[in-house]
């Protein structure tokens, strides 16, 4: 790495879930593939969680508060002006106005990670990993850029590696995906797994988890229980094999689940998250998969119906795969770093302090 860092202001735990820490470590990945090496500010809960950045090459410093709190503006000051990075990508609902103003009066550029919408934004660059919400519900102030929509779905490179392999339906008996995402609010994935076990042709069901799932452990004992037809993968090497060979998918609408439409994988989406809503209605819109609605609404003759209907229409399931592959190429975190260095170049620098004075 011969380039100036960037440094990341990224929480993680139940609180806040794990979702954000899981998108900036894809950005930091394809940030290193420029030479630019990257700092992550964050409180992690598990500790365990450290080693997690660390094996992506990236450095930990862990963060005395939470983000966007006062005493934590002051520690990002401080790091700033340690480490001298050339831009600073907090991801944290936290974050509020006067917090992301400070960042930028030190000269450093500021970029927001954020799928809400819910404050004005003073950052140099706005992205919005999600399908929804439009460049309308930002507010933000002039000279921003945002980026947002399908072009820049953060999709882990493993995960578009199958891409090639997923072009044809796997051969039966069919498999079920079972992929909620980083966070598994209401613990649903044991139980949806199950839901599947006793549906009708289907053979055999997966359960993707992050080692740092609060029911891993629940969840490996109900997979004991059936280890013919139910596995449970937490292993990031595991998950891409299991993508390639599923028929469908169980999401929530997350990031997850446009991984999966850019793969192909026919999706029955349960929304666990208000935040998730729009992607999980775009992505129908699109043909990409089903949206079941609110998980507290789904019945398992819900589930049930729809899983029948799917796997009894091939013709569907084709063109699920074929909306979804044509939404998401998987490109989005490569543009990302293209625009950041865009904004990064001396020459727009220039620009800008020429424009301002």
């Amino acid at each position: 790495m011969s380039r100036a860092p960037v440094l990341f202001r990224v929480d993680a735990g139940p609180r806040v879930g794990w979702e954000h820490l899981s998108r900036c470590l894809v950005f930091a990945a394809a940030l290193q593939r420029r030479r630019r090496p990257a700092f992550f500010l964050s409180q992690l809960d598990p500790g365990s969680l450290g080693l997690t950045v660390k094996r992506g090459g990236n450095e930990w410093i862990d963060a005395d508060a939470p983000a966007g709190a006062a005493e934590d503006l002051e520690e990002m000051v401080r790091e700033v002006r340690r480490i001298r990075p050339a831009a600073v990508v907090v991801d944290s609902p936290d974050a509020k106005e006067e917090y992301l103003a400070e960042l930028r009066r030190m000269g450093v550029l500021v970029v927001s990670m954020d799928s809400a919408a819910g404050v004005r934004f003073p950052s140099r660059l706005v992205i919005n990993p999600l399908l929804a919400p439009d460049r309308e519900s930002y507010e933000f102030v002039r000279g921003t850029q945002v980026l947002l929509g399908a072009r820049y779905a953060i999709v882990r490179p493993e995960i578009r590696r199958q891409r090639p392999i997923r072009a044809q339906e796997p051969v039966q008996p069919f498999r079920a995906l079972v992929a909620l995402g980083d966070d598994d609010p209401h613990g649903q994935a044991g139980e949806l797994a199950k839901l599947l076990l006793n549906c009708p042709r289907v053979g055999r069901v997966d359960v993707a988890a992050r080692p740092w799932h609060p029911a891993l452990e629940a969840l490996k004992a109900l997979a004991e229980t059936c280890p013919e037809r139910l596995e449970v993968v937490s292993e990031p090497a595991e998950v891409p094999s299991r993508i390639s060979r599923c028929h469908f998918a169980v999401t929530a609408g997350n990031a997850w689940s446009l991984e999966l439409a850019c793969v192909g994988v026919p999706q029955l989406m349960i929304v666990q998250s208000e935040t998730h809503w729009p992607t999980a209605q775009r992505l129908e819109e699109e043909g990409a998969a089903t949206c079941l609605g609110w998980h507290a609404n789904v019945s398992a003759a819900t589930l049930r119906q729809a899983v029948q209907e799917l796997l009894g229409d091939a013709l569907e399931r084709q063109s699920m795969a074929r909306c979804g592959r044509k939404l998401i190429d998987g490109r989005g975190p490569d543009r990302l770093v293209t625009a950041l260095e865009v904004l990064l170049h001396p020459s727009r620098l220039v620009q800008a302090e020429a424009a301002a004075a």
